[in-house]
């Protein structure tokens, strides 16, 4: 599977965006921010040294931290260092690569990862036979986050968006209060209907614990530019994240060049991830 996630949006026209359970055009919430957000940082030392050229040259603005990976301990120190401001990136589908996770919990995660892998509508379905071990690995995580970074995660993630499959959403497994990373925005008619009333019934369940984002979109696809200045034009009158993953070489490229100045010109990428005092 690609690291980037499979499912990109695409803003087209002016036409609004599907945003929880309305339809949002731009210029109805006031003041905006664009987030540019690193995942997999801690994944393995290529990731990270990637990821961290980006966010000292202020293209990115946090990074979502992977733990129990075989770079997570170097990565933490370079965060806390550097003061990049790190979310937690829950892991259930790529095996738990560093020396000391115990083999337990590789086990259980592995579990996991057969069960969302074996077919998509899995993602959907709660499990009543792998409760527990959703409970141990997500615990697990939380308890490595606070151990690496001293404290425990202000925001949340999922590698692959798996933070929102069923039986972490329902289980309430992400502790309340928190950002949460919501489902990627998409156009009407850009996915299915049936496809649309699900995302938008995940988000307004997570809008009752968590704070979110007005719009999440991927960095790519770069092509058609127009693509990047809608992104932009957003951003300037709501809360946006954009996802991006800088192992990739096209946005790695994007990121430490000049192809990202002359994208935002005028208007900053935020230094940290803020959802300022919004709780939906």
């Amino acid at each position: 599977m690609s690291r980037t996630e499979n499912s990109t949006p695409l803003l087209s026209g002016s036409a609004p965006v599907s945003v929880g359970s309305s339809l949002v055009s731009p210029g109805m919430t006031g003041t905006g921010a664009l987030i540019i957000n690193a995942d997999d940082w801690g994944r393995d030392r290529e990731t990270t040294d990637r990821t961290f050229e980006c966010a000292i040259r202020g293209t990115v603005s946090s990074v979502s931290a992977m733990v129990f990976m075989e770079d997570s301990e170097r990565a933490a120190t370079m965060a806390q260092g550097s003061r990049i401001e790190a979310g937690l990136h829950l892991n259930f589908t790529t095996r738990f690569s560093a020396p000391h996770a115990p083999s337990r919990l590789v086990e259980r995660q592995q579990e996991i990862a057969a069960y969302l892998r074996r077919r998509r509508l899995n993602q959907v379905l709660f499990h009543p036979g792998l409760t527990r071990s959703f409970e141990y690995v997500v615990s697990a995580q939380l308890e490595e986050f606070r151990r690496l970074y001293g404290a425990g995660p202000e925001r949340l993630d999922g590698h692959h968006h798996m933070h929102l499959c069923a039986n972490v959403l329902f289980a309430r497994l992400m502790p309340g209060g928190t950002i949460v990373r919501r489902n990627f925005s998409f156009l009407p008619g850009e996915k299915s209907w049936v496809n649309r009333v699900y995302r938008q019934a995940v988000d307004r369940r997570l809008a009752r614990r968590h704070r979110l984002v007005d719009f999440l979109f991927s960095l790519p696809p770069f092509e058609p530019p127009s693509r990047l200045e809608r992104i932009l034009s957003v951003a300037r009158r709501h809360v946006v994240e954009v996802e991006t993953h800088p192992v990739n070489g096209e946005e790695y490229r994007f990121l430490i060049g000049d192809q990202v100045v002359r994208w935002t010109g005028d208007f900053p990428v935020a230094r940290r991830f803020v959802v300022p005092g919004r709780q939906r």
